[in-house]
């Protein structure tokens, strides 16, 4: 089965809760933003006009004071008001309105209601203030002939407006005082709310028992005319003992409008944003995975056991100190396995040497058995024979017998010892320097006897020779094992050479001794150093020695680090040994 990498699952796990959550969030927008958004203008209204009804109702507001609240509340609404009775009439003064003083001295309310309605930007270019003289042109109030509602307004020959009818009166006078929406309040629905007026107003039987019962209605209202949305709210209030109801349109033209641009912007909006999350998730999910994925591959190699190549990731935060500390456990365990390799090693080397130490010194008790049982049966057969009564003139031959196996037990023993002491490392060297062909003239004249009656001569030939620094004692005896093994091996009537030449660039100085013989088998060659070895197959005791020797030779120069060897020659066998200054 196919692995998914942890990118691509965090990717789909991260795109799928945002494209989730961002989907959510779309419907939402497109399926609830439109009642919730009329539901909470609804609100806001509503509340709006109900403390504006307290405050008419528990207070005495003269005209001024309650035109300033009306704008106050069609400024926080933004929508119309009016207060009206049960069947449309007004009962405040209009909130935007013009007092002029006519030259009579009477005082004329110019209406602005519906004149801001159409002309609300310009009325406000012509900069009305306190003491300007207008002209207006409209028509008067049947029931209220001090009001005046204005087609055309003249100021400074500048005018405003359009003639509607002929019967129009025209008026002039001075501005007393000016009430005009402010900016962004010329098209509140003016019109609109005295459409509504007209529509609503008298109020049927049923929706006047509720008002008059105290409770406030929220009405929808759709123009015959345009199909268009209106929130109609109507508040009773008592005042004076007579009811009056405060009268506001809101729009929700705007609202489903707004909401509609919105559906097709979401559209767009949703399509980048889509894009967006996928590039986003895409982004996060290398981001993060990244350094897991380092971390995986640095976990693998460590697994490997390759520490070598372990890197840490440079980040300053928990995945950073995660690699951190993985770098210090790699190094560790780089550094134990180096030391566990190394211990191994040193142990396969101590068993090694263990096998070998056992193997040698089986041998070495085989060999040492073999070498004592001869001679110790040997002296055991001359003393019984003693014991049993021999004839007297065999009795000095045997004693002479037993007295010759002893010495040579006694030989045998000494070197043993000698070999265990050489082999534990307990000989201390005193080294001097001296001549070797002194030393090996001197042994020359030791061994005559025995060169003599073997019928060898041995020849010492010096060359450039210089003093050789080296234990005397132990080194003679190194000398003594090399001559007596060339005596015993040598041809009858033969000569034995010794050559001893000194390098005088490097002092090495180099000795060998060729004897005339048998040769050694070339697989043979490097065992001879062995104890006990020798290379006649029967271990005859013919030619005499303990088969330590060269075995004591080899454990001497070793001491000294001189390093040596043996060689067949065309007539015989040649032991080389080098000396270094």
């Amino acid at each position: 089965m196919r692995k998914r990498g942890i990118t691509i699952k965090l990717f789909a796990v991260t795109a799928l809760f945002f494209l989730a959550f961002y989907a959510m969030i779309m419907i939402f927008q497109l399926v609830f933003f439109d009642s919730f958004y009329q539901q909470y203008k609804t609100k806001e209204a509503a509340e709006h006009l109900h403390s504006l009804a307290q405050g008419y109702e528990e207070n005495s507001w003269n005209a001024e004071e309650l035109t300033k609240h009306t704008l106050s509340y069609m400024q926080e609404a933004k929508s119309p008001l009016t207060i009206v009775d049960a069947e449309g009439y007004q009962l405040v003064q209009d909130p935007f309105h013009i007092m002029l003083e006519t030259e009579d001295g009477g005082v004329l309310e110019v209406a602005l209601s519906l004149f801001v309605t159409d002309y609300g930007n310009d009325l406000n270019g012509l900069n009305i203030r306190k003491g300007d003289t207008l002209e207006i042109y409209g028509e008067s109030d049947l029931s209220v002939t001090s009001v005046i509602y204005p087609s055309v307004i003249t100021k400074d020959e500048e005018s405003i407006g359009e003639h509607l009818e002929e019967n129009e009166i025209t008026l002039e006078g001075k501005v007393k005082s000016v009430s005009l929406p402010q900016a962004g309040m010329s098209n509140r629905g003016l019109g609109l709310l005295y459409d509504a007026l007209l529509e609503w107003f008298p109020l049927d039987e049923d929706l006047l028992k509720q008002l008059n019962d105290g409770k406030s209605q929220q009405l929808n209202w759709v123009e015959p005319w345009t199909g268009k949305h209106n929130l109609v709210l109507i508040e009773p209030i008592k005042k004076d003992g007579e009811m009056q109801y405060l009268f506001s349109v809101t729009s929700l033209q705007e609202t489903k409008d707004t909401n509609e641009a919105l559906r097709v912007f979401y559209l767009y909006i949703g399509i980048a944003g889509i894009f967006l999350i996928l590039l986003l998730s895409l982004f996060y999910s290398r981001l993060v995975s990244s350094p897991l994925i380092k971390l995986n591959e640095m976990a693998k190699k460590m697994v490997h056991l390759d520490f070598s190549s372990v890197k840490p990731i440079k980040q300053k935060d928990e995945l950073g100190s995660l690699s951190n500390n993985m770098l210090i456990m790699a190094q560790n365990l780089d550094i134990a396995l180096d030391d566990l390799k190394r211990a191994n090693e040193k142990l396969k080397q101590d068993m090694e040497k263990r096998k070998q130490m056992e193997k040698v010194q089986r041998e070495f008790f085989e060999h040492a058995s073999h070498e004592l049982k001869t001679p110790l049966s040997i002296v055991k057969s001359f003393a019984e024979g003693l014991q049993d009564g021999i004839s007297p003139d065999k009795h000095d031959h045997y004693i002479d017998v037993i007295i010759e196996e002893s010495d040579k037990m006694q030989v045998l023993i000494g070197d043993m010892l000698d070999l265990a002491k050489l082999e534990n490392g307990a000989i201390k060297l005193r080294k001097s320097s001296f001549l070797l062909s002194e030393m090996i003239e001197d042994l020359s004249d030791k061994l005559y006897c025995m060169a003599k009656e073997k019928q060898v001569s041995i020849e010492v030939m010096p060359r450039n020779e210089m003093p050789i620094t080296a234990d005397y004692e132990w080194m003679e005896r190194v000398m003594r094992n090399l001559l007596v093994n060339a005596v015993r091996h040598s041809e009858t009537n033969s000569v034995i050479t010794i050559r001893i030449e000194t390098d005088l660039d490097t002092s090495r100085s180099v000795f060998m001794i060729d004897n005339k013989g048998i040769q050694i088998p070339e697989e043979q060659l490097d065992k001879i150093w062995n104890r006990f070895y020798r290379t006649e197959t029967s271990r005859s005791r013919m030619t005499g020695g303990t088969g330590l020797g060269l075995a004591i030779v080899q454990q001497i120069l070793d001491l000294h680090d001189f390093s040596y060897g043996v060689e067949n020659t065309p007539d015989g066998v040649r032991f080389i040994v080098n000396f270094y200054k």
